[in-house]
């Protein structure tokens, strides 16, 4: 008995040794986080990560330690100081959240930094606001969603997507964001990794931090017009690595991505037995050509869609996730668990809403892109033509432009845009929201284009 004992103590030391390395560790990343701020860089680096990743690899093929295991420890130790030098970072919700303080102040805001389409939901909404208290639809329900408005939605997909879905292949959520979020949390456990392309909606990333999954970013670039490398992708899998994220109609810069070279991303996340988390909220506003994940009949991809951009129903908080049944029960399972089913009356809307005719909403926000490019251009701002989606992700000449400090700065003028850095390591980049009417965008603009004279 003294022998176990004696070993349990060893272990007991080893364990309190490591939390005050920890504690050291996590004061250091503290420091480090300050000085990126004042330099003006990223949080993340991902060759020093890599370096690490790389060193620690050889110490335990040397030392004789499983490698998933030391990685998988050292994806907790650099999601904490993500943790601890995320603290101050700001996003296009954080300048939003601002702009509401300032308007409950009286001040008039141009809100150019948030994807909120100002045009109404369909009428047929109104109406079945008015008649969803007679139909009845107002106990609680399944987590995956009423069963006639599943079948509704399963007919919907597959004959938008050339798809072929029953209503056991979704599930409806508190908005787009929730799916995503059951998806992460599901199906992949603390420790693993995931990728994502930037510039990217930071909802990924913040799911996956919060359930400690580390997320390996693949950085596209202006000058590559935001397409990825099949050699970036595959050098940033790793045995560890269980999904990909895509979000094509891209946001924020609109990109989506050539045809052959989303056939070949597939083809990786087959080859490696990886999910494939589609984020294809936007797939109402396209230009071009535009291929759903869905097409693709891979047992492992996860569709997430939304009512708040296709119909403008940002406030009713509905959309769903489309997915294998052995997906969507586990992800019922943590739905049920948070908030037993979404809202039925809610739910009847959005089953009402799929009659409407929505093709306006894409020619309105195309029209209002087009006003917004061109007033760009004017202004000597650098862009890419957005191939969908309804924002402009534009990069500022100027040295030592700072996205967040003018991003507060033109709120001050009753401006608001969103800040590049919310997206991923784009400091000198600002997106723009096409999401108010003509006149209100060139306002806008022109807000913008003073207050760039007045930099100079």
């Amino acid at each position: 008995m003294s022998d176990i004992n004696d070993l349990r103590n060893k272990m007991d030391e080893v364990t309190l040794q490591m939390i005050k390395l920890l504690k050291e560790r996590t004061d250091i990343a503290k420091e480090i986080g300050e000085v990126k701020k004042n330099i003006g860089k990223g949080v993340t680096d991902e060759t020093r990560e890599d370096n690490l990743r790389g060193k620690v690899i050889s110490l335990c093929q040397e030392i004789g330690l499983d490698e998933k295991i030391a990685t998988k420890f050292l994806n907790f130790l650099l999601n904490e100081s993500i943790i601890v030098q995320s603290s101050n970072k700001q996003t296009h919700l954080s300048i939003f959240l601002k702009a509401k303080e300032l308007e409950q102040q009286g001040k008039n805001i141009i809100h150019m930094e948030v994807g909120e389409p100002d045009f109404l939901p369909p009428t047929i909404v109104k109406d079945a606001l008015e008649e969803v208290y007679d139909k009845g639809y107002l106990k609680y329900g399944q987590a995956k969603g009423m069963p006639v408005f599943r079948e509704e939605l399963a007919k919907h997909v597959n004959k938008k997507f050339n798809a072929s879905v029953s209503q056991e292949n979704i599930i409806v959520s508190p908005g787009a964001r929730f799916s995503i979020f059951t998806a992460i949390t599901t199906l992949l456990n603390p420790g693993d990794e995931m990728v994502v392309i930037e510039p990217a909606w930071p909802a990924y990333k913040d799911c996956a931090l919060n359930s400690g999954i580390k997320v390996r970013t693949v950085n596209t670039s202006f000058e590559n017009k935001w397409e990825p490398s099949i050699e970036q992708i595959e050098n940033t899998i790793n045995s560890n690595t269980k999904m990909i994220v895509l979000n094509y109609p891209n946001n924020p810069t609109g990109k989506i991505l050539p045809e052959k070279l989303q056939d070949q991303i597939i083809e990786i996340a087959k080859k490696n037995n990886l999910y494939v988390l589609s984020d294809e909220i936007y797939s109402e506003y396209v230009k071009s050509s535009w291929k759903s994940v869905l097409s693709y009949n891979y047992e492992k991809s996860i569709v997430t869609q939304s009512f708040s951009k296709s119909h403008a129903m940002t406030g009713f908080r509905i959309g769903y996730a489309i997915a294998d049944a052995s997906i969507i029960e586990k992800m019922a399972k943590l739905e049920a668990l948070c908030l037993t089913n979404v809202s039925e009356p809610i739910q009847y809307i959005a089953m009402k809403a799929l009659e409407a005719d929505t093709s306006n909403n894409n020619k309105t926000v195309q029209s209002r892109l087009d006003v917004l490019i061109q007033k760009a251009n004017e202004m000597g701002l650098d862009i890419i033509i957005p191939d969908g989606a309804m924002y402009i992700f534009a990069r500022v000449n100027k040295e030592g432009f700072d996205g967040v400090e003018f991003a507060n700065s033109t709120l001050e003028k009753g401006l608001a845009v969103a800040p590049g850095e919310g997206f991923g390591n784009y400091k000198n980049f600002i997106r723009i929201s096409a999401c108010q009417d003509e006149k209100t965008l060139i306002e806008g603009m022109n807000i913008l284009k003073e207050i760039m004279s007045e930099d100079q």
